[in-house]
């Protein structure tokens, strides 16, 4: 199960719309919501976070994803439109396994998730 996590309706929509023949998909607008999903059982496989969020961005999520025993080897791809080197940089350093740019191109969003699956 892919978990995608994101404040934005349109963009929830195009990526569950994408991954949703292949994959088992669900989606958070929020990061609380984020972190009670990843926390149930079955765990997510994968979760695509976005890093501005109101309330909690990314970072935190991603923080209290890693620091939570139950939740800490569950891969994350920051999907975010703040891509620069710092914040590429700052991504991995939280322990993301990916950092993709949007406006998010379907067959590499597609094909990064598809090696990530596979490796886990």
């Amino acid at each position: 199960m892919i978990l995608i996590v994101d404040d934005t309706p349109d963009n929830l929509k195009l990526l569950s719309g994408l991954l949703k023949e292949s994959y088992r998909v669900k989606v958070a607008n929020n990061g609380r919501k984020a972190l009670e999903i990843a926390a149930s059982i079955p765990a997510p496989d994968l979760i695509l976070l976005d890093v501005v969020m109101p309330e909690m961005d990314g970072y935190e999520v991603c923080a209290a994803l890693k620091k939570a025993p139950a939740t800490r080897d569950i891969p994350v791809i920051f999907l975010t439109g703040r891509a620069d080197e710092a914040d590429r940089e700052h991504g991995f350093a939280m322990g993301a396994v990916d950092y993709i740019a949007k406006p998010v191109d379907p067959p590499a969003v597609l094909q990064r998730v598809a090696a990530r699956i596979s490796a886990s």
